[in-house]
């Protein structure tokens, strides 16, 4: 599929999660689980959650999420697998345009999962936006690509070739050091598996900050 910026990203967006039953894998991305897994649960928020697994791992830990995603289908999917394990009650979907939506509430973790787009997406004032969201003693986990997998079709953030790593993203953001405790590092390669089936060691740049005040 080729982009075409001249349209909605909501059509883009809905038109790749259309061409397929499943898009990814329905597993939890590991740098979350890796990252989390031992935060006691409270009020999360899923910045592009897309078919959900991120969101609904976080609520079969007994936190309460919020999933955001611009795309229809996909959040028709993931509020179909909520209600299949039976986490409706933890669940809540937003279908947003991250690019306009503002946060009315705060939370103990907010997430960024792979939050890249092939059309042109302000990231980094998404994600300062999402900062704000963070309640005190609270957590932001942005984690993305420190390399563009092979099959990506094209340069994502603009017209970037690689992405910005996690020391790059935490200085953009630029937290106050009174309010923030951050850690910006690069992830061991992991296995991973493209759309069609392509294999790869792929590497995160991770970005976790705790606000403090």
């Amino acid at each position: 599929m080729h982009s075409d910026e001249t349209r909605p990203a909501s059509e883009f967006w809905d038109e790749l999660y259309g061409e397929r039953e499943q898009v990814w894998s329905g597993k939890p991305n590991p740098a979350l689980v890796s990252e989390i897994e031992t935060v006691a649960p409270g009020r999360a928020l899923d910045l592009g959650c897309g078919e959900g697994a991120d969101a609904l791992w976080l609520a079969q830990r007994g936190w309460t999420v919020t999933g955001v995603d611009i795309s229809g289908v996909a959040l028709e999917r993931a509020a179909r697998h909520a209600q299949e394990a039976g986490l409706e009650d933890r669940t809540v979907w937003l279908h947003r345009d991250l690019a306009e939506w503002q946060p009315d509430a705060e939370y103990d973790l907010v997430s960024a999962q792979f939050l890249h787009s092939p059309l042109e997406f302000p990231r980094e004032r998404v994600l300062l936006t999402a900062a704000r969201a963070v309640a005190p003693g609270g957590l932001l986990l942005v984690v993305g690509h420190a390399d563009f997998p092979p099959w990506a079709q094209h340069a994502h953030e603009g017209e970037r070739a690689q992405p910005p790593t996690a020391n790059e993203l935490a200085l953009a953001l630029g937290l106050p050091e009174d309010q923030w405790t951050v850690e910006a590092r690069t992830s061991e390669g992991r296995e991973a598996t493209g759309p069609d089936g392509q294999k790869a060691i792929l590497t995160d740049a991770i970005l976790k900050a705790r606000r403090t005040a």
